[in-house]
């Protein structure tokens, strides 16, 4: 029975964590960077629960949970990451590889969420936190809402990735992981693009309408706006459907891209009320992204990387399974063959063809 009682108290281990509201400041995001001699730098901002000016705490140490601790001889309150929700690592950092350490120092603290997100930023993030704490109050808590927003909505117009999916394709079969990218300086933290990873190390980093393309082969298969300028379109409300074939061989594979969506805006020379111009500007768009597409893929295959899973469409019942290197051997050399097939429905009525 004291044995029972010790347990349901939570008194049964000698060591007790003080967590008194008053003598604890909980962490939301942590900057990693490159120190010197080889060194972690690592850098948080102090979120305290009562009214005081916040300041950036920055720390250079060979451990991230070295770090951790040495904020807390410096801060009067007991710095917490249970609430953890961002882990910030420098482009430079990410190049180098190696990242699958600090990742993995996170993921076996009990106390830290398997939803913290993951970012890589090319640029000093420090220097824009300290500009903007004169500017603008909770910058971190606004950074993590934004992430979270479109998480949430799957709108397609960033690559969000927290802990458990990021480690979930790097010790996959078949699958590379990606991070997204934003660029900073000191007056601007925006969204760049996509980096996409050889096992924990940046190798590449697409844009633009590669990343667009990218958001519908693999991530979320919507765009909520696709804007072409070359063609003078800009389109809304895409969704994909992807379909995938490879040969027995493993020598080519077949890319079927099916879209559906509505033109939003247009400023191009035809006139798309008229059924057999439109029909003529959606085949200029079906050439366009079949090109992208195929030049994307192709620069995955020079990386020798595969985040849009190909190689698990190697994976069939009661045949011998293929090794991680033998699939980069057929990725590299594989044939690629593109097809589009768009339907787009105009804001304005068509003049069918009799």
């Amino acid at each position: 029975m004291i044995v029972s009682l010790m347990w349901m108290t939570s008194c049964s281990s000698p060591f007790v964590e003080n967590n008194m509201i008053e003598e604890i400041a909980p962490v939301v995001f942590w900057s990693v960077d490159k120190g010197a001699e080889g060194k972690l730098k690592i850098s948080t901002l102090v979120p305290p629960l009562i009214q005081e000016e916040k300041r950036l705490l920055s720390k250079e140490v060979d451990l991230l949970k070295q770090g951790g601790k040495e904020f807390n001889l410096i801060y009067y309150q007991e710095l917490k990451q249970g609430q953890l929700r961002m882990l910030l690592i420098n482009e430079e950092l990410a190049k180098e590889g190696g990242i699958e350490k600090l990742i993995n120092t996170l993921m076996i603290d009990p106390d830290i969420s398997m939803r913290v997100y993951l970012l890589v930023v090319r640029g000093d993030f420090d220097e824009y936190i300290k500009n903007q704490l004169t500017k603008q109050e909770n910058q971190e808590y606004y950074l993590y809402r934004m992430l979270q927003h479109y998480e949430k909505h799957n709108q397609g117009e960033m690559s969000i990735v927290n802990i458990h999916q990021f480690m979930k394709k790097l010790y996959s079969p078949f699958k590379d992981p990606f991070l997204p990218v934003f660029h900073s300086d000191k007056n601007n933290f925006n969204y760049i693009g996509t980096a996409l990873f050889q096992k924990d190390k940046e190798v590449m980093v697409i844009q633009d309408v590669e990343d667009e393309i990218f958001q519908l082969l693999d991530n979320d298969h919507f765009l909520k706006i696709l804007a072409i300028p070359k063609l003078s379109i800009s389109l809304g409300r895409i969704r994909s459907n992807v379909r995938m074939k490879l040969s027995r061989d493993y020598s080519s594979l077949s890319l079927q891209v099916r879209l559906n969506g509505r033109i939003e805006e247009y400023h191009g020379e035809n006139n798309i009320q008229k059924e057999e111009q439109l029909e003529q500007l959606i085949h200029e768009i079906e050439v366009y992204l079949e090109e992208q597409t195929s030049d994307l893929l192709k620069r995955m295959q020079q990386w020798k990387v595969d985040p849009l899973e190909v190689g698990t469409y190697s994976l069939k019942p009661f045949s011998k399974e293929i090794t991680d290197e033998q699939w980069m051997e057929y990725w590299e050399n594989m044939k690629i063959n593109v097809d589009y097939d768009i339907k787009l429905y105009p804001l304005i009525n068509v003049e069918r063809l009799l």
